[in-house]
């Protein structure tokens, strides 16, 4: 089976449940949250040839070893799901990598992202804050629903610091249909949320009575 076919697999146990949310919201409130969601690179989405299978491209390898790295196999179908379904899409880096590289790198795949954060623009947001324990990293700043990673250090500074992350193993093959549940709970997390939020009432107009 290609391994690509498990994106188009019918709903999982996560993906009833978000639908199941949905039908339960007023008509008014059923339109979608948009989730961001951001990746990390090393041995998540860039990963050791001995670790996992990586995208086929167009380009000769030589470009490549020029312009970027290998990309783990399946993280095309992956983004192209997570934009179908309205996601936006980051990157979230604890190494120095530019984001001129990181957007030029993934361009060479097609793959567009929405925005880059690496060690730079974290340190930044962490001084932001006046932060003593820093995180290694801190999606929560950037208004990132959930971050994706390979380190399960990052899991649990995401239970210190408030951030949700799914952890995704170099060597795990399902790695793609993990994410996709973990974006199927956050989405029905913000949806419920968002059912909370009901406009305010208008101002009732006062009214004159003439005698």
């Amino acid at each position: 089976m290609n391994k690509e076919s498990t994106l188009a697999n019918g709903p999982t146990v996560v993906g009833r449940l978000k639908q199941a949310v949905q039908a339960s919201l007023p008509t008014s409130l059923q339109k979608r949250q948009r989730v961001r969601i951001s990746f990390d690179i090393d041995d998540t989405l860039a990963c050791q040839l001995h670790h996992c299978d990586v995208e086929q491209s167009r380009l000769p390898d030589c470009v490549h070893r020029w312009l970027g790295e290998p990309l783990r196999f399946g993280t095309r179908a992956l983004i192209r799901e997570l934009r179908r379904q309205g996601c936006s899409i980051w990157v979230y880096t604890s190494s120095g990598r530019t984001p001129a590289y990181i957007k030029r790198w993934l361009m060479l795949y097609g793959i567009r992202v929405d925005g880059v954060v690496n060690s730079d623009r974290h340190s930044l947001a962490l001084a932001a804050r006046g932060l003593s324990n820093a995180p290694s990293k801190l999606p929560s700043a950037f208004d990132i629903d959930l971050h994706v990673d390979d380190s399960e250090g990052v899991r649990l500074e995401g239970q210190d610091h408030g951030f949700r992350v799914v952890v995704v193993h170099p060597e795990d093959e399902n790695w793609a249909r993990q994410v996709l549940d973990a974006v199927a709970v956050v989405q029905a997390q913000l949806d419920w949320q968002h059912s909370f939020k009901r406009p305010a009432p208008a101002p009732q107009t006062a009214r004159a009575f003439s005698s």
